[in-house]
């Protein structure tokens, strides 16, 4: 087991949301569930947590209740190599969620996400303050990251 492991708090949508998440990364699975007992708190017999891992990264859902909800402060960062992996994770994590400013969303559990492109991050840290200033600025006024267009802005005098 790896020594931090990021613990979601879940309403009761702990398992569905694992299943969701690891059916959209490679190298992802479904490592245990963990069922309430008598004891409880929750229904004896229903989910009460899951481990599971994200492209070999491990995390814990817990079915906790409706006592708190989740919001920017935390996310989950992806390193996208494609203009394609953004627009497949920004579809399917997207998909009855919220879209945010500059390559963030809420998927439908109220998770926030940053689905990044590296030639974002490459351009944004060019030693040149002109080129990664033109950069942020074409950044900030998206919503999903255009590859493209963060290149042209790179490129352009």
């Amino acid at each position: 087991m790896q020594k931090i492991t990021p613990f979601l708090w879940f309403d009761s949508q702990a398992e569905e949301a694992a299943e969701h998440y690891t059916s959209l990364f490679p190298d992802s699975r479904i490592v245990d569930v963990q069922r309430y007992g008598e004891a409880g708190p929750g229904e004896p017999g229903t989910v009460m947590t899951v481990t599971f891992e994200l492209a070999g990264q491990q995390f814990i859902a817990l079915n906790g209740g409706p006592q708190f909800i989740f919001n920017e402060a935390v996310s989950l960062y992806v390193d996208c190599t494609t203009q394609e992996e953004v627009d497949e994770l920004w579809a399917k994590l997207g998909a009855d969620g919220e879209e945010g400013p500059c390559g963030w969303l809420k998927d439908r559990y109220g998770l926030s996400w940053q689905i990044i492109p590296r030639t974002l991050t490459d351009l944004l840290s060019d030693p040149d303050p002109a080129k990664s200033d033109r950069v942020m600025k074409a950044m900030l006024q998206m919503t999903k990251i255009d590859v493209r267009a963060v290149e042209d802005a790179y490129g352009a005098e």
